[in-house]
């Protein structure tokens, strides 16, 4: 990462954006980027706009957690980090819609799998005897870091996500708006949260590469705060989720080619800014000022 952000302070802004664009596609690590960002912008948009529906805020923070927790027990043991994240945020998000049947009593079976998910992390963290640097890369996200492969299996796993939540659409919004009505008209609460806490976690291991444990409010959640604040329907609300996160992560990719800052620092900025932006526009527009 040193290299790459070495390379890329090496680069200046430029009057012709057409220019810098051309400029920054001649290295395969940034077209990585822009793929795998890509890829994990449409999916943490989608399943972000259903996570703020069902305020599951708090959730796609302690998936990101047990991530880390499961990254640390990889490499412990010799694997890939990625499948730790993978296995430990699905077991995490089971236990979660498991425990917490209700949307009233969720937070606190939330807090529990969380808490024992980063005691986890921490005994796994102190029996490993050398530096866990693939583990520790996950809090902060590492997408300048991307191979090939890793957009292969982004990909995959995104499109994967995407045609479940095709799949179970209807069914999802209807409890997601209102449990106890869809419930009495058949649909399995528990069935349709665990299924909702699978993808979840599947987002959020791929979301990681991106923003890091730390930092995975920036696009599974705040775009879909912001698309509930700009539209009631639906449909129009997950596409403006998926615009806001699009444009955040390209624009925080654009911009850490130029400066070298984490490009983490850059999405997160940007949609906060946007975010607050859109809450003063709506507080003066009730005011009568706009």
């Amino acid at each position: 990462m040193t290299e790459l952000f070495a390379l890329t302070s090496n680069s200046n802004f430029s009057p012709n954006l057409w220019s810098d664009l051309q400029m920054m596609w001649q290295y395969a690590f940034m077209q990585h980027a822009f793929e795998a960002g890509t890829v994990i912008a449409i999916v943490a948009g989608v399943i972000g706009y259903f996570v703020v529906l069902r305020r599951l805020s708090f959730a796609a923070h302690a998936l990101s957690h047990a991530g880390f927790a499961g990254a640390a027990g990889a490499v412990l043991i010799g694997l890939n980090p990625l499948v730790g994240l993978l296995v430990f945020t699905s077991g995490g998000g089971l236990a979660m819609a498991a425990l917490g049947r209700k949307a009233a009593s969720r937070d606190v079976q939330i807090g529990t799998v969380l808490a024992f998910m980063l005691g986890l992390g921490v005994l796994f963290i102190s029996l490993y005897k050398g530096y866990a640097t693939e583990a520790y890369s996950l809090l902060f996200g590492e997408i300048l870091g991307i191979s090939s492969g890793d957009v292969i299996v982004t990909t995959i796993a995104g499109a994967l996500a995407l045609v479940a939540i095709i799949l179970i659409y209807r069914r999802l919004l209807f409890t997601s708006l209102d449990e106890d009505v869809a419930e009495s008209r058949g649909v399995s609460i528990i069935a349709m949260n665990s299924i909702f806490m699978l993808l979840l976690a599947l987002a959020t291991s791929i979301a990681v590469q991106v923003v890091g444990v730390l930092l995975i409010f920036a696009l599974m959640v705040t775009p879909a705060a912001i698309a509930e604040r700009l539209t009631r329907r639906p449909l129009a609300g997950i596409a403006v989720s998926v615009v806001v996160a699009l444009l955040a992560t390209w624009f925080g990719l654009f911009i850490s080619y130029f400066v070298p800052y984490p490009v983490s620092f850059f999405i997160t900025s940007s949609v906060f800014a946007l975010y607050v932006l859109v809450r003063l526009l709506q507080s003066y527009t009730r005011r009568g000022i706009l």
